[in-house]
């Protein structure tokens, strides 16, 4: 399956994930505990990854498995710095209004690509260089309210507490889409063997979260698997099979393509769920909006595009060869 197929496939799935989120809602809230989606959700993975193993065990040889300890201990890593990161979010918000943490968000994109070249040596063209601060540019124009909004001037109201965690929020969670490229990477493993891995330790740091979640409320509603699925519905586990599903192909992407490729459907994904927003929902598309668009699309093209249809290449440069050769021929002939 080409790069880009899937790609768009997560652009799509990501983009509905927070109407579908939105249309689990009852009266403004949640009647589940929103804490048990992940945990479903990573447990779908596992045992999506589970089967796709068996299958690939059965249809082919026996798939590259590395079980060593030396590099089983590598993939409880990623999740830690989600959890870390998780925390980090929770603090910014303390600090920063939703709208401002919305757009310092942005800066994960250009964080991606400096870890990227700097943990992956990924080597990036000055166009794509470019095409990355564009794209940063482009989905922060796009969350940009009107300037005589007053949300438009707490943007550079917060605490520097506030743009500080903001700026670690978005390393971490660079960082950790970098290190699991490079743990799909490492080896010739399969996926699918990989997956397992990732997703077993995300299955017990979820479940150690909702544990810890019992605790702080003194089991006030009883134990968490007592309750796990309650208020669930169609649409709840809609939400469950979306963010399962999400995670399968970034999986993928992380293994047969890289970050930024990731960074892009995700970005595409957040304009696509505005846009569609002004459908379903009572959200009425902005100048900003628009204008974000197409700076984004400008940056797609700049970063994909081969270099040969940006930039021009100059007739005296194609035709100086041509020159020479007729020259040595000349003198070959005189003499």
């Amino acid at each position: 399956m080409q790069w880009y197929v899937v790609a768009s496939i997560l652009t799509v799935l990501t983009s509905s994930q927070g109407i579908l989120t939105t249309l689990s809602q009852s009266n403004g809230g949640y009647k589940y505990d929103y804490a048990t989606v992940p945990f479903l959700a990573e447990i779908f993975k596992l045992i999506v990854s589970s089967l796709l193993l068996w299958r690939e065990c059965q249809w082919s040889p026996s798939p590259k498995m590395t079980t060593e300890w030396s590099s089983v201990r590598l993939y409880p890593i990623p999740s830690i710095i989600y959890l870390i990161h998780n925390n980090v979010q929770f603090a910014t918000l303390t600090y920063v209004d939703t709208s401002s943490y919305q757009i310092m968000g942005n800066l994960k994109i250009v964080t991606t690509a400096i870890l990227f070249r700097l943990f992956l040596k990924r080597k990036l063209s000055n166009l794509q260089w470019m095409a990355i601060v564009l794209l940063a540019i482009g989905t922060t124009t796009s969350q940009v309210k009107g300037c005589g909004e007053a949300s438009c001037e707490s943007l550079f109201s917060s605490p520097i507490q506030g743009y500080m965690l903001g700026v670690l929020s978005a390393c971490l969670s660079a960082l950790a889409g970098v290190y699991t490229e490079f743990l799909m990477k490492k080896n010739n493993d399969s996926l699918y063997w990989q997956n397992i891995q990732l997703y077993t330790f995300g299955s017990i740091f979820n479940m150690a979260k909702l544990v810890m979640d019992d605790f702080r409320s003194g089991f006030e509603k009883g134990p968490w698997w007592q309750r796990l699925f309650n208020g669930y519905n169609v649409t709840t586990w809609m939400v469950v099979l979306n963010l399962g599903s999400t995670g399968l192909l970034v999986s993928w992407l992380m293994k047969y393509a890289d970050n930024i490729v990731k960074v892009y459907s995700t970005s595409m994904a957040m304009l696509l769920t505005m846009v569609l927003s002004g459908f379903l929902f009572n959200f009425k598309p902005t100048v900003q909006l628009f204008l974000g668009i197409i700076v984004c699309m400008m940056s797609l093209h700049m970063y994909f595009a081969p270099p040969s249809m940006l930039v021009d290449v100059p007739l005296t440069a194609k035709a100086a060869p041509e020159t020479l050769v007729e020259v040595s021929v000349d003198r070959r002939s005189a003499s």
